[in-house]
């Protein structure tokens, strides 16, 4: 397969979504935090995302790099829609960098500026699949819908006409303009906590711990079934205080109804070094959890 192959043309792209022409050819994107200012030729921290004559195209639109039919609980969601299965699907990109990443080897293959490639498949046949394999949702996942949110909006519009659930499962790096454009065809959704603060975010995940926060409450707050899930990674965020402030953040800030999942790490990624973690620290994660309120704990990857 040569690059050529891969290469996409300005006339087959997809403007993006949710950003502002600054003169001088550049463009800022506003569809995460991140507002990359972004010259002419160049693309995002996300590398999905390129300035073309100071018009910021979605060069990931229409690609899914990972379809398949899952169990809903891998979400993980264990409290909408029970014992179905949903049709999920990706793109490559993101617009963190966990050093812990299960699924780098896509959600880090457009960086630094390399070529963006998958299978063709429009929003309508994502919704024709999903009907005929009798999923009564579609999930949004793999990598971060956050950055491929443009194909998932158009996707989402059409599997609610259709009675289908929308389902995201993201690490919640988003602006409120783009969590406001899809709140409407939203139906639940999971978020990955890795803690409250920078700690965490700013030297394992290239961000900041606040928006993720923030996402989690603007979700709350509009309705959206929500779940909340932490990859618990030994050394990183598996300190009890680390851990009693993400379940006083659950209780207090969003709601004591909210499920928690509390999975386990293995490596992966820049990580291989580091031990999976010990059944012990899941289960004073899960305690901690319960002594704060929260009614619905679950210790998953196990």
């Amino acid at each position: 397969m040569t690059f050529a192959k891969w290469m996409i043309g300005v006339d087959e792209m997809k403007e993006a979504m949710l950003y502002e022409k600054l003169g001088d050819g550049r463009v800022r994107c506003g569809v995460c935090p991140h507002h990359c200012v972004i010259a002419e030729g160049k693309r995002g921290i996300c590398a999905v995302r390129e300035n073309r004559d100071g018009t910021l195209y979605a060069l990931n639109y229409g690609k899914a790099i990972a379809v398949a039919i899952d169990p809903i609980e891998k979400k993980p969601l264990n409290h909408f829609l029970p014992g179905t299965t949903a049709y999920s699907f990706a793109t490559i990109g993101c617009n963190l960098r966990c050093l812990w990443c299960q699924n780098w080897a896509i959600s880090q293959a457009s960086k630094p500026n390399r070529p963006i490639y998958g299978e063709d498949i429009s929003p309508e046949e994502h919704v024709q699949r999903a009907l005929a394999a009798g999923c009564p949702s579609i999930a949004y996942t793999y990598t971060e819908p956050i950055i491929f949110v443009e194909y998932a909006l158009d996707t989402m519009k059409l599997a609610r006409e259709a009675g289908l659930k929308n389902i995201w499962k993201t690490a919640g790096y988003a602006t409120k303009e783009t969590l406001d454009a899809i709140i409407p065809y939203l139906d639940a959704v999971n978020v990955d906590l890795k803690g409250t603060d920078d700690e965490v975010y700013t030297e394992y995940c290239g961000g900041t711990a606040q928006p993720v926060l923030d996402t989690i409450k603007h979700f709350h707050a509009a309705g959206v079934h929500l779940e909340i899930a932490t990859l618990v990674v030994p050394g990183v965020n598996d300190r009890v205080d680390q851990l009693e402030r993400m379940a006083r953040f659950i209780a207090e800030e969003v709601g004591k109804e909210v499920p928690w999942h509390v999975n386990r790490f293995f490596p992966g990624w820049k990580m291989m070094d580091t031990a999976i973690t010990p059944m012990e620290t899941l289960e004073t994660a899960a305690a901690i959890g319960k002594s704060y309120g929260l009614l619905h704990v679950h210790i998953g990857n196990i």
